[in-house]
């Protein structure tokens, strides 16, 4: 019994210090912090990984894609996201509502709708535990 408490310990204390750490700049006016990362211990290859993504009035991301196996699920949690996934519509998302990806989807519009005040979206990544890079830009 004690192993398994340690064990569990350990991981609680993984995912504390990697909460705590930020990713680089993505781009200018955008910045992504990782805020959870860890595997998902009853689907076997599975890996969670949530990250905020806070715009300055008007900044945006470079159109990008995400990992080929990566379900995302994002959702508003300050402003107005203007997002366009696939061939879908251009939408704004305001503070509370939310939107999915689906896996190897490309993301040509991600950008904060306002000119005049901060945005902010939480995105939870579901994916295989192997695929590091959660975003690449299109070019």
């Amino acid at each position: 019994m004690k192993i398994r408490t340690i064990i569990a310990a350990s991981y609680v204390v993984l995912a504390i210090v990697t909460a705590s750490s930020a990713s680089a700049h993505d781009s200018e006016g955008e910045t992504v912090t990782r805020n959870f990362d860890a595997v998902v211990p009853n689907i076997p290859g599975k890996s969670m990984i949530v990250v905020e993504v806070d715009y300055a009035p008007s900044a945006a991301s470079p159109p990008h894609t995400h990992a080929k196996s990566a379900f995302i699920y994002a959702y508003v949690i300050k402003g107005a996201i203007e997002s366009k996934v696939n061939d879908g519509e251009t939408r704004v998302y305001r503070t509370g509502e939310s939107w999915s990806e689906p896996p190897g989807a490309t993301h040509s519009i991600s950008r904060n709708a306002s000119k005049t005040e901060p945005a902010k979206l939480l995105a939870v990544f579901v994916l295989d535990t192997n695929d590091k890079a959660l975003t690449t830009p299109i070019e």
